[in-house]
């Protein structure tokens, strides 16, 4: 991986980065890391400068899906030997920057609220040198993910059809709302078995949303169940690279589109 050179920014102290998506999940496995890295790699195929940043931290897994060793990431950045620019490389295959974290450990779970602070405005100063910053966060509604979050005009939060995903995902969205009511909502409808399936999952979601917050997040898109993208995955290989016109991945390719405007 090579290193991306060092940007400069006059953002405030805790700025918003104007093109940074995170992407959220109220539980685990929905698919929400491999929906990122997806993404990013859509986008960056529409010639836009990308980067991917891996903030499930302490549990990462951008690079093991990737199949990368990097040889920095975010545990130098925490650690102070390296800015954050530095941790920066290129994915080749892919065409978009990285930034890793590193799976596993409890250093980087257990950051002190300033230090992940600190964190999200360094990545928002970053995202100046990018066209386009995906946030790959962790699953759930912690501290951490909350703070990172807030790096970020909008949020796209992953869910399934599963009850207690779209439970978990109306929790998440709930509180995003309450503490960062500016933040745009997307949602995405991962693993269905048609469009039309997909879309009665994300009007469930929608009605509770309106119901008891009184908004209405748009949908972004819906994936359907694709036995190539564990395919993929199981080889290491990114989907737009091993299948590019699967079903998933036309799917995540109107994703894009979409959010892109």
């Amino acid at each position: 991986m090579n290193v991306s050179p060092s940007p400069t920014s006059d953002a405030p102290s805790r700025p918003r980065g104007r093109n940074l998506i995170a992407v959220a999940s109220g539980k685990g496995g929905v698919g929400k890391t491999w929906f990122a890295i997806t993404l990013a790699h859509a986008i960056a195929k529409t010639g836009r400068k990308t980067l991917l940043f891996d903030g499930d931290i302490g549990l990462a897994n951008v690079d093991i899906q990737l199949g990368l060793m990097p040889k920095n990431d975010l545990g130098a950045v925490i650690g102070g030997r390296l800015a954050l620019s530095q941790a920066a490389g290129h994915f080749e295959e892919g065409g978009f920057d990285i930034v890793a974290g590193r799976s596993g450990s409890g250093t980087l779970a257990n950051l002190p609220a300033n230090r992940v602070g600190a964190l999200g405005s360094d990545l928002a100063e970053m995202s100046a040198a990018y066209d386009q910053v995906i946030l790959d966060l962790g699953a759930g509604v912690d501290r951490t993910v909350q703070q990172l979050l807030h790096s970020a005009r909008e949020c796209i939060v992953v869910t399934t059809d599963e009850p207690t995903a779209l439970t978990d995902a109306y929790a998440f969205i709930k509180l995003t709302h309450l503490e960062g009511p500016d933040i745009k909502i997307w949602i995405v409808v991962n693993m269905v078995n048609s469009t039309r399936e997909g879309e009665r999952t994300y009007n469930t979601l929608l009605k509770a949303c309106e119901g008891f917050l009184k908004i209405s997040p748009p949908l972004a898109g819906v994936i359907r169940r694709d036995a190539k993208v564990r395919e993929a995955i199981r080889n290491q290989v990114p989907l737009l690279v091993r299948y590019p016109n699967c079903e998933a991945a036309v799917d995540v390719g109107n994703i894009a589109e979409k959010i892109l405007g």
